[in-house]
This record gives structure tokens, sequence and C-alpha cells, in this order.
């Protein structure tokens, strides 16, 4: 049998040469426990026969580490904290990152062959929904993968990473509790997000917790972006009752909300208190300075990253499930009932 030809030192042409995958000669490059005897032979073979040389910084020899961080969109503010957390923490550990955003079939089999055929050591997937059918095809290109703040509720399998958003949605509330409101509206983000859920369920338990029974009427949905919540908020303000305070689903919509006030003659927070979620920049800036509830993304960046380099390695995970603490961050946009509300 003719001895096969690797034209490139590269992951892709060792791999063809062994008849194996990107991944597992990845694996044997970076020391994983988890190949067989035989296959790493062969691999090792391979890479002392082509003279394969990976040079990290200074020109020292070093396994070519590579992982994706992969959006559904680029255009929302908190991705690119979260990217410095990744980025951040891939610096210190010798990792390169290649961003991007997903495409329209992100996770199907043609995407997944080529993260595998590139060399990557995983993917971090932020904001995205798994499908059992998308899991699948990581799994059988042996890619490891890890979820920040996913869409869906996140299996079991998949390491996933984000916010206590449930003590979150309740903390945002209790503050509102505390200042005397009674009729506290809240402005829900996507429907089918589990993070919008936990933020709702947050904002029923601590209405409940207070004696209160939650009005279907002041939950309105805003889809996490500005003209939505707008509008929901314009009708909460036009009611015969309208709140005396409200609880976005995030500061994008609280922006809405206090733009819909200004429409309406109220005053912020004299006439009606506003609370957001996420804390981005434009909070500490905006007019009044927004009370929100502050999510660690950096963080959770360089969590996720961590996560995805144990994962690579064939270490175990102590938990599949992390999320990072949430912190009320009070300003200018919130203060106790006006007399004549």
């Amino acid at each position: 049998m003719a001895k096969r030809v690797v034209e490139r030192t590269t992951l892709t042409g060792i791999a063809e040469a062994a008849g194996v995958s990107v991944a597992t000669v990845s694996k044997v490059v970076n020391g994983r426990s988890d190949v067989s005897p035989e296959t790493r032979a062969r691999v090792e073979r391979l890479l002392v026969e082509h003279d394969y040389v990976a040079r990290g910084p200074g020109g020292a020899q070093s396994p070519v580490r590579t992982i994706d961080l992969t959006f559904d969109q680029l255009v929302n503010p908190n991705n690119l904290v979260i990217t410095q957390g990744v980025t951040q923490a891939a610096s210190e550990a010798g990792v390169d990152v290649v961003i991007g955003t997903a495409p329209d079939d992100p996770l199907g089999a043609a995407w997944a062959r080529k993260i595998t055929n590139a060399g990557r050591e995983g993917v971090i997937l932020v904001t995205s929904e798994l499908t059992a059918r998308q899991r699948a095809q990581f799994a059988q290109h042996d890619i490891p993968l890890v979820l920040i703040d996913p869409m869906n509720v996140p299996d079991e399998s998949v390491p996933s990473i984000g916010a206590t958003n449930f003590s979150g949605g309740m903390a945002a509330t209790e503050h509102l509790l505390k200042l005397g409101h009674r009729r506290i509206a809240m402005i829900e983000g996507r429907h089918d997000a589990v993070c919008n859920t936990a933020r709702l369920h947050g904002y029923q338990a601590a209405l409940t917790g207070a004696g209160l029974t939650p009005d279907a009427r002041l939950i309105k949905r805003g889809a996490f972006r500005f003209e939505p919540a707008y509008q929901a908020a314009l009708e909460l303000f036009a009611l015969d009752e309208p709140p005396t305070a409200v609880f976005a689903g995030n500061d994008l919509e609280a922006f809405g909300v206090i733009e819909a006030a200004r429409v309406h003659g109220l005053r912020v927070p004299d006439d009606v208190s506003v609370v957001g979620f996420d804390d981005t920049a434009a909070a500490r800036t905006s007019a009044p300075p927004l009370t929100t509830v502050r999510q660690p993304f950096i963080e959770i960046g360089r969590a996720a990253l961590r996560t995805l380099l144990r994962l690579a390695a064939g270490e175990p995970l102590d938990s599949h499930r992390v999320e990072l603490a949430t912190q009320l961050v009070v300003r200018a946009s919130t203060a106790p009932p006006s007399t004549h509300s």
C-alpha cells in the first residue's frame, strides 16, 4: 500500500494521513488522554515524520490552540464585553480566538465540518438556540462546546454559563417595593428566552412575597428591543391606573420606557421609576442615569473560556451549569412614588 503524502504540515494534513479527525490530532498534540494508544502512536509518528511544529510566543514550540467565539449577532453591546472577558482569559492561556456570527444554519454539518477542519480547540456559542440535532453534530465531530446565555433551556450534556436572572429580577422588584411602589409593571424580553422567563419569575416571586398578586395587565412584551418596549410602555401609561414603576427586561427596553414616559409628560423618577437589566455603558450616562441589574459579562466570558479549555483537556467539570451573581446598581431613575400617584 502506498504511503500517503502529507502536502502541508498542518493538523488537517496529519489527520488525513492518519485517517482520523482533526479533533483527534488536536487531542494528541495537546496531550489529552482520551485517545486510544494505537491511534496516539500513529498520529505521533506522523507528527515526527513530517516535522510538525507549532510556534508560540517568541518562537518556542507549542501546540496551536484556537477557539471559535460565535454570536447570534454582533450589534448587541453586551457581546463586546463578553468578548473582552473571553479574549482576556484566552490571552492568559495562550489561546487564539476567532470571532464571528452564526450563519443561517449555524450548527449544521457544514459549519461543524468547517470548524473541525480548521483544528479548533472548541467553540463558545453566545445567545444561540441549540437543538438536539445540532448538538449531535458537534458530538459527532468531537468538538468541545460551551454555551453563554443560551436561548433555550440548556441540556445537561452541554456546559453553559450565565447569570442569576431569577435573583436579578427579584432584586429589581424588591428595590421598587422597598421604595413604596405597589403597582409595578414588567416589560418582558423575548418570550422564548430562558433568561427572560427567569427574570419574569423573579419579578412575580418578589410581588408574591410582598403579599401582592401579579396583575397580568401590567406585564407586557418588549422583545429586548427599544421600539417594542416603547410601544408597550405607552399602553401601560394609558391605563386608568398606570404603574408607578416599571421593571424592564434589559437596559434597551428601559430606555424605551423612559422615552414613552417623556411622551406622556411623565418625569423619571418623579412620576414613574424605571429599572433595567444588564448595566450597559449607556445606563451610566442616560438621562437620568439608569438603575439596573448588572450582569458580570467579563467574568462570564472568562468562565466560558476556562470551561472550554477544561473540556478540551478532558478534565471533569464541577458543574455543567454555572450562574454568576447579578448585582443591583441603584442610580437616579428610581425614587419613592409621588404622593399624587
